[in-house]
């Protein structure tokens, strides 16, 4: 730590900080442990994710055969198909359960409304992420899923249309298509759900744990 401090001074201050940092009593409860375990959730996907796209192919022709691929014939592929795979669904439930924790004990109330926000953004970006992550294997399931979804898109007043063709890559259904949900999954989302965790977190350092109900 002193050759560090010598290099970067106050790190040693930030760390303290970090690893003193007052919690109070009624957080010490599971119900308050929610957001830490989507975050948990969210770095095994990155984690995960990365060993994927190291093998996956962004091609209608070879999307399916490069995940069967992984599965089947990939050193511990299946297992980091697997562990990516629940991550992505328990990701989910503990958001949506985060979210409800924090309704439930008014917790997004004056003055964390702005934090309640960042909050229902990181939710919806958490389903998206989802959701594009369910039509990369492109089998029959998925490409339908995704049929269903970008005409789900189209249908939004005023900006739907435009969404639709830039989702599906033209006006009908094209090869880009995929290519453009695999962009959106590893790198887009991703980089935008960052930015509003990091958003999240220095709300939380600034404002505090809301006090129990």
């Amino acid at each position: 730590m002193n050759w560090l401090e010598e290099r970067l001074p106050g790190i040693g201050k930030v760390v303290k900080d970090v690893k003193e940092h007052p919690v109070p009593s009624h957080t010490l409860n599971v119900f308050y442990c929610l957001g830490g375990l989507t975050l948990v959730a969210f770095i095994v996907q990155v984690v995960t994710g990365v060993f994927l796209a190291m093998y996956y192919k962004p091609t209608p022709e070879a999307a399916f055969a490069s995940v069967q691929m992984i599965t089947n014939e990939v050193r511990f592929g299946s297992m980091m198909r697997s562990i990516h795979h629940w991550a992505a669904n328990f990701m989910v439930i503990f958001c949506f359960l985060h979210m409800m924790r924090v309704y439930y004990t008014g917790s997004f109330k004056k003055p964390r409304e702005m934090n309640w926000v960042a909050g229902s953004f990181l939710f919806i970006l958490t389903i998206v992420m989802a959701f594009t992550g369910y039509i990369l294997p492109y089998e029959q399931l998925s490409y339908w899923g995704a049929v269903i979804g970008v005409e789900t898109a189209g249908a939004l007043p005023v900006v739907g249309e435009m969404t639709k063709i830039m989702m599906q890559g033209g006006i009908t259904v094209s090869e880009e298509m995929l290519s453009r949900f695999y962009v959106l999954h590893v790198l887009v989302l991703p980089a935008i759900t960052i930015a509003f965790l990091v958003a999240h977190f220095i709300m939380i350092r600034v404002q505090g744990i809301s006090d129990p109900m």
